[in-house]
């Protein structure tokens, strides 16, 4: 995979992504920036999100898992000193229903935290990664 980043501003860039998507970039105006865009360790955050999403919903759907909504936070630590590299993060899944099927939502986020997330495993290498599963029954 090859991408090319190009400054659009002060501290402000823009990459074409492979699909051809647009992803902007900025920092704070405390370091120059303008503040139009996420900073990069946001969106580290947001592809973890994202992948370990996609995963869940797609084995939910294997299983006929369907009805049911769902979201996700993230809560997250950071070294004070530079790099500000991650130290700790806890992903929290939330899945709101009538007659959840809990066993088949934890082995499905299990698979995605042990098995399929890209994401998931890389970040695991250097930071404490860990996840809770929150149901509200409607």
């Amino acid at each position: 995979m090859t991408m090319k980043l190009r400054r659009v501003g002060e501290m402000a860039f823009h990459v074409k992504t492979p699909s051809g998507h647009d992803v902007y970039q900025d920092s704070g105006e405390k370091v120059g920036g303008k503040d139009s865009a996420a900073r990069p360790m946001e969106l580290v955050l947001v592809a973890l999100m994202g992948c370990t999403s996609m995963d869940v919903v797609s084995i939910l759907r294997k299983m006929k898992v369907t009805d049911y909504e769902y979201y996700m936070e993230v809560e997250s630590e950071k070294k004070d000193e530079h790099p500000k590299v991650f130290t700790k993060i806890n992903l929290i899944y939330n899945f709101a229903g009538k007659n959840l099927p809990k066993d088949k939502i934890e082995k499905a986020v299990k698979l995605s935290q042990e098995k399929y997330c890209s994401v998931s495993a890389m970040l695991r290498e250097t930071v404490e990664l860990t996840y809770d599963i929150n149901y509200e029954e409607k």
